[in-house]
């Protein structure tokens, strides 16, 4: 009996997490004109765009569901 149970928990947690939807991802966001994307991430609710913009290298990062630039990092070489 207390398989049962542990068997119907196991499918209710499996239907919630596998029916969620989706999280809202911008449909755009906006770069300088000149701008050459080097790569493109979604991760935890964060956009980060490496990218070049005349001659330095920048990391940019958007807020996924609004499109909201949240910070951009001038990535330097040493």
């Amino acid at each position: 009996m207390l398989l049962g149970f542990i068997a119907i928990g196991f499918a209710l947690v499996y239907r919630a997490v596998r029916d969620a939807p989706p999280p809202e991802i911008a449909e755009a966001v906006t770069l300088a004109g000149d701008a050459e994307i080097l790569s493109a991430i979604v991760s935890e609710g964060r956009i980060n765009i490496t990218y070049v913009s005349e001659g330095t290298t920048r990391l940019a990062l958007f807020d996924a569901a609004t499109g909201e630039l949240l910070n951009e990092i001038a990535i330097e070489a040493d």
